[in-house]
C-alpha cells in the first residue's frame, strides 16, 4: 500500500485502480445508483439524488465514517463503479463494505473482485481494521461468488429480511477477518 501514499489516494491493481472519490464524481454516482441493474441489487432502493449524495459526502465522508473510492479501468482511466467502507467503527475495528459497478459493459470482467481484494488490504493495512462485513441479497448469486473469491465468507442467512419490489427477500451477511492484527 506504499503505492497509495506515493500516488495520493490511489490503489493500484492489474485491471483496475482505485482513486478517492471527489465531488466531480457526483454525476456518475447518481447516474449509476439510479440505473435499474445497480439499484435492484441494493437494499436501499429509493431514487438517489444530488442532495442525498452531497449529504453523504458532508455527513459520512468528511467526518471519517466512510472512505469511498472510484473504480477506474487501468487501460483508459475511465471510472466504472465505486467501492467504500462505511460506518467505520474504530473502537471495535470494523466497517461495512459496499461496492457497485455502474457501467453495464464493465460487468463480469472481474473488476469487482479485484476492487474488493484491494479494499480488504486497504482496510486492514491502512485503516487498521479487524473485520469487514457486508450484506447482500441472497438472490444476487454473482455478487456472492465475487465476494467469496475476494475472501469474504458467509456468516449468516437471514430469511425475509427486507421487503423490496412487493415481496420479502433473504439477505446474506458475509465477512472477512484480519487475523494478522490480534
Amino acid at each position: 500500500m506504499e503505492e497509495m501514499e506515493r500516488k495520493k489516494g490511489r490503489l493500484e491493481g492489474e485491471a483496475v485502480y482505485l482513486r478517492l472519490m471527489e465531488a466531480e464524481d457526483t454525476d456518475d454516482i447518481i447516474r449509476w445508483r439510479n440505473t435499474d441493474f445497480v439499484r435492484r441489487n441494493f437494499i436501499y432502493q429509493k431514487p438517489f439524488t444530488r442532495q442525498g449524495h452531497e449529504n453523504w459526502i458532508k455527513n459520512m465522508i468528511e467526518t471519517g465514517k466512510v472512505v469511498q473510492f472510484m473504480i477506474c479501468r487501468q487501460v483508459d482511466g475511465r471510472p466504472v463503479g465505486s467501492v467504500y467502507l462505511r460506518d467505520i467503527d474504530r473502537e471495535h475495528g470494523k466497517a461495512e463494505y459496499g461496492i457497485f459497478i455502474g457501467e453495464r459493459e464493465a460487468l463480469s470482467k472481474g473488476y469487482g473482485t479485484e476492487a474488493a481484494k484491494m479494499m480488504i488490504e486497504y482496510a486492514f493495512k491502512e485503516e487498521g481494521l479487524h473485520k469487514l462485513m457486508l450484506r447482500v441479497l441472497a438472490e444476487n448469486k454473482q455478487a456472492v461468488r465475487s465476494y467469496e473469491k475476494a475472501g469474504f465468507v458467509k456468516e449468516a442467512y437471514l430469511k425475509d429480511e427486507v421487503f423490496l419490489d412487493g415481496r420479502y427477500k433473504d439477505v446474506i451477511y458475509m465477512a472477512v477477518i484480519n487475523d494478522n492484527n490480534l
